[in-house]
């Protein structure tokens, strides 16, 4: 495994370092001041609009799509330290338009969608002219497991009805989101995996009610949001069905691949931020006649940091590499692997920068306290810590 960085990556990586230098860090506290002081905290923040545009100029979009019809044609390995490079700002992703669950959408549109389906919904994705969100989880059922979704998607005539109520519906609450993708069962009888499908249902269609936008640890995330939502008969075309009726598990299980690395990847650079903004901390504030920087403790939190933070790199990248050289399947052990990884790693280089912050470390004023919020919500989407370890120990016990 060669994780020599390409010329190519390296001139980006330039790019995106300056553009996040120059536009991304000094707009964050703007972005936050459009949010809270417009009339209502669920519209667009003009400056995410100007960000945008000027990342389009610098040719900095779509950097996640490997097909290069489509994206930048960057590989698994190649997009990693982009993506990590973008994880270091929670605004930064939608800058770049590679912010989930559009990301997840986009690919699944690439790969399984019909013309019809691309030239409608994909091509303004890829335009960051609309977002999207993904319906899966019910607040019902244990959702870890895909296969006890309920919601149930029924063919009647040209047309397939919806039933069923979703939650925790990331994006739902921006108001440039027009798509969902629901996954539902269209037959129950079928064997365990095929009885799930996927569907695409406009947001604006009659029986789509959003019934309440859900906090994480007292952060509504807005303009973003994540939504509760009830589909009360809901029709929409049956020309809306994703790839076909029983293809619903499986999409998820090719959907769900290069998302949990995005996040693992975004992940790192969380770590990268909050190492740094703890090294900049100690070094200057002085506790007990010495900066905080020569206290021993801190030496070792920095240290251990450190060490986790390359660890978790390389995984990240090997996995990366499987899934560009054998596949999504075969790379399926390192996925869940770095799934578990990342999430903790960042959440412990997290708690100590908090610590070496003290009272500041858990205020607004810093944004170590969101950015541990959405960490600790990673060990649970895409499949929690536990769900993964049993896929860890099953392969090996399988000597595979």
């Amino acid at each position: 495994m060669n994780f020599e960085y390409s010329d190519k990556v390296k001139k980006l990586q330039e790019k995106l370092i300056a553009f996040m230098e120059e536009v991304v860090y000094p707009n964050e506290k703007v972005y936050y001041q459009q949010v809270n002081e417009a009339e209502s905290r669920w519209t667009v923040p003009p400056v995410m609009e100007e960000m945008k545009a000027r990342a389009k100029e610098a040719g900095l979009w779509n950097l996640f799509l490997p097909e290069s019809q489509f994206g930048a044609g960057l590989t698994n390995l190649e997009y990693a330290p982009l993506c990590e490079i973008m994880g270091r700002s929670s605004i930064a992703p939608e800058v770049f338009n590679c912010s989930a669950p559009d990301t997840g959408n986009m690919e699944a549109l690439v790969r399984y969608g019909t013309k019809e389906q691309q030239e409608q919904w994909l091509t303004p994705l890829l335009n960051g002219e609309i977002r999207s969100c993904f319906s899966m989880t019910e607040p019902d059922v244990a959702s870890s497991d895909a296969t006890n979704i309920q919601a149930s998607i029924v063919r009647d005539g040209d047309e397939y009805v919806i039933n069923g109520r979703k939650w925790w519906s990331s994006g739902a609450g921006d108001p440039r989101c027009k798509i969902a993708i629901v996954m539902g069962k269209t037959d129950p009888t079928a064997p365990k995996h095929e009885q799930q499908s996927m569907i695409l249902v406009p947001l604006d269609t009659p029986g789509v009610k959003i019934e309440r936008m859900l906090p994480v640890f007292g952060y509504d995330h807005a303009p973003h949001g994540h939504a509760e939502i009830t589909y009360d008969n809901v029709r929409v075309p049956a020309s809306n069905i994703l790839w076909g009726e029983g293809k619903g598990f499986a999409i998820a299980q090719g959907r769900l691949g290069p998302g949990r690395i995005h996040h693992c990847m975004r992940l790192i650079g969380v770590a990268e931020r909050a190492l740094q903004l703890m090294a900049e901390r100690v070094k200057n504030r002085v506790a007990f006649g010495k900066p905080l920087a020569d206290q021993g403790v801190v030496q070792e939190w920095i240290a251990d940091s450190r060490i986790e933070i390359e660890q978790a790199r390389l995984l990240t990248l090997k996995a990366a590499y499987m899934m560009d050289t054998v596949g999504n399947k075969t790379a399926k052990k390192e996925i869940s692997m770095i799934k578990v990884v990342a999430p903790n790693v960042a959440l412990k280089v997290l708690d100590r920068a908090i610590q070496a912050h003290g009272a500041a470390g858990v205020s607004g004023d810093f944004p170590l306290a969101a950015m541990w919020a959405n960490s600790r919500t990673l060990r649970l989407a895409d499949g929690p810590d536990e769900v993964h370890r049993r896929a860890i120990a099953k392969l090996e016990l399988l000597g595979e």
